[in-house]
């Protein structure tokens, strides 16, 4: 027999997800717009707007989008979902210690000492939420029961945005949750095998008896039942609250010269690398947020190739002035890490690190000088065309923002690959014997036999031909579509040119060198 269940208080805020990723980023979607979250192509949140075209939780996309073609797609983001629900989770501690973060966007603690406090469970309940609707959130409920999972299920079924608050009496746990369906005890496999055996609630699970459910299912079925019943005594873990790893940077009045953030920067940066030192940690992911006098916002992720110094962090927060500049002056700066790596991780090699390390030196010294994208390193995207594969990503940051080379493109060029490849379009002449133009038929077959090839106003006889191979793209938009073919010609230098054919016009893609 478990410990009886401790008096415990669940603040939830509906659709974590979608709150989160409208409250993330430079750009982020309206809230009131149709928004809905997916992991592994299937729903796991929505916005209100969206469960009112009938976007549903664990719709596949196709059927989520055929209801509402408007629909805001967005993946799942557990890494945006912990940041941006951390600071409520400090703000609730502040206001009552022990507070255990179940997942992002729903939090327990015990409510014995918030009542206390505060006279009663109710108002507890009332400012716990209150200071959470601080944070700019309209919808935010509060459960109060015995245990943890009837206060969740109190705060997620017995509420709704007129009445936020509901508080189950201590010993009613068993009869508020009885009408409730055995879905939410998020045991799929045992929840599809009650639903064959025709048991659809809770209180028909707590009808059953317990020592059937334990031959059954083992430990798991001495909890489904205890949870049924209402006799939950999981107890309430309070969370170790993090070290402060950030640094915030506060100017006042406001600066707007950026060799003066810099400067102001300089120190606070090396308290930043001193504190992780400390915990025997250096960081590869910062993330800087630059806050202007008048409101607006410059949030990024910088990476670096080894990890960052005080002299990087400086440099970024003068890049990204550059880049993302604010239409006022910079009232605040917070240096937060990203992501952090073992310090031996990153100790210098005992007779050094050869070639690898001066180049990475030398390189970041140059980029130091010439700014964030004075330094580009190549990459190779996805796409049909060759010169859209191609690449150049600032040194030290993460290939992002580039199409998949594993999907398919239907249409582009097998290896080798052409060696040079023309970034400015290189108009060229494909004529045949008769110095008549070549071109590509309706069928797909060219006019003539292709015979001299003009390159900047010089012939070159063709000596041998491949082709055409066709490219289509985006039929269905008449404005973006496409439709061309491509050649392999080799011409009397024994140079092979890749050569397009496009509406009857002619141009160089790329040579074999």
């Amino acid at each position: 027999m478990g410990d009886a269940p401790v008096r415990t208080l669940v603040v939830w805020v509906p659709d974590w997800p979608v709150v989160a990723l409208t409250r993330d980023g430079d750009d982020p979607p309206d809230p009131a717009l149709p928004i809905a979250i997916f992991a592994k192509g299937a729903v796991v949140a929505c916005s209100p707007a969206a469960r009112a075209e009938g976007v549903r939780r664990g719709q596949r996309r196709r059927d989520a989008q055929s209801r509402c073609p408007a629909l805001v797609v967005a993946e799942d983001d557990p890494v945006r979902d912990q940041r941006t629900f951390a600071p409520l989770v400090a703000r609730l501690e502040d206001l009552a210690p022990g507070v255990q973060l179940r997942h992002p966007g729903l939090c327990a603690l015990r409510a014995r000492g918030p009542a206390r406090y505060y006279g009663g469970e109710a108002a507890a309940a009332t400012v716990l939420a209150g200071v959470i609707a601080e944070f700019g959130l309209p919808d935010v409920r509060v459960g109060v029961a015995d245990g943890p999972f009837t206060a969740e299920q109190a705060a997620r079924s017995g509420t709704h945005p007129d009445a936020p608050v509901r508080i189950v009496p201590a010993g009613a746990a068993a009869s508020f949750l009885a009408p409730l369906p055995v879905t939410v005890l998020a045991e799929d496999d045992i929840v599809s095998l009650f639903a064959r055996l025709g048991v659809q609630t809770l209180g028909a699970v707590a009808a059953m008896p317990e020592a059937r459910l334990i031959e059954r299912f083992g430990a798991r079925g001495a909890r489904l039942h205890a949870l049924a019943g209402g006799a939950d005594s999981q107890p309430v873990t309070a969370r170790t609250p993090p070290p402060e790893l950030h640094r915030e940077v506060t100017f006042e009045p406001p600066v707007e010269a950026a060799e003066q953030v810099a400067f102001g920067v300089r120190v606070p940066a090396e308290e930043f690398i001193s504190r992780l030192g400390a915990l025997d940690l250096v960081c590869t992911e910062l993330r800087v947020v630059l806050t202007g006098d008048r409101g607006e916002r410059s949030d990024r992720v910088w990476l670096h190739p080894g990890s960052f110094d005080a002299a990087a962090i400086v440099d970024r927060v003068r890049w990204q002035l550059a880049e993302q500049g604010l239409r006022s002056g910079v009232e605040r700066v917070l240096l937060e890490p990203e992501g952090v790596d073992a310090a031996s991780h990153h100790t210098a090699r005992l007779f050094g690190g050869g070639p690898e390390e001066r180049v990475h030196h030398a390189l970041s010294r140059v980029q130091a000088m010439l700014g964030h994208r004075g330094v580009l390193t190549p990459a190779i995207g996805g796409g049909r065309w060759l010169a859209e594969r191609q690449v150049l990503v600032p040194w030290g940051d993460a290939v992002s923002g580039v199409r998949d080379r594993a999907r398919p493109w239907p249409g582009s060029l097998a290896g080798p690959l052409p060696a040079t490849v023309f970034a400015e379009v290189l108009a060229v002449e494909v004529v045949d014997a008769d110095g008549d133009m070549v071109a590509v038929g309706a069928r797909g077959e060219p006019t003539g036999e292709p015979a001299v090839l003009v390159v900047a106003g010089r012939g070159r006889r063709i000596r041998g031909w491949a082709g055409p191979w066709p490219i289509v793209e985006r039929g269905w938009d008449p404005e973006r579509a496409r439709h061309a073919h491509r050649f392999q010609v080799l011409d009397d230098d024994e140079r092979a040119w890749l050569l397009v054919c496009e509406e009857g016009a002619w141009h160089a893609e790329g040579v074999y060198d």
